[in-house]
């Protein structure tokens, strides 16, 4: 999945986007567009982030992300990662802080693709260019 990053075209959908100050959802969003990657805020509690619309759900996006980037508290990952499974989707990130073993198990037990313990701005500066 980090292979992914290497190419602008792919598209993460950051779950806990916001426009808040200081929150994690909000400068990741913000750091991957940035950067130039297609990115979609998925948060049913904002209509906009970094004046981008955003989704309430996952099955609201134009298209399946290629990531689909976990910045939220682990209970609510386990909300976000049963419509994951229900989409069939897969490549889950879950950011440090919004993992926890319980999420871990249940993503690896349905064969999605998971990284933890990882951050995806720490992986994106990595990159050569």
């Amino acid at each position: 999945m980090r292979d992914l990053l290497k190419d602008k075209q792919t598209s993460v959908a950051v779950v806990g986007a916001t426009d808040s100050p200081g929150k994690y959802g909000g400068i990741i969003y913000r750091f991957l567009k940035k950067k130039g990657y297609v990115v979609w805020a998925v948060n049913p509690n904002t209509e906009t982030v970094d004046g981008d619309p955003a989704q309430p759900h996952l099955e609201d996006l134009p298209s399946q992300p290629d990531i689909i980037d976990f910045v939220v508290p682990a209970d609510v990952g386990k909300v976000v990662a049963e419509e994951v499974i229900e989409l069939g989707w897969d490549n889950v990130w879950l950011q440090p802080g919004a993992e926890s073993p319980d999420l871990i198990d249940v993503l690896r037990e349905t064969g999605i693709s998971t990284i933890h313990d990882d951050c995806i701005m720490v992986q994106v500066n990595q990159i050569p260019g």
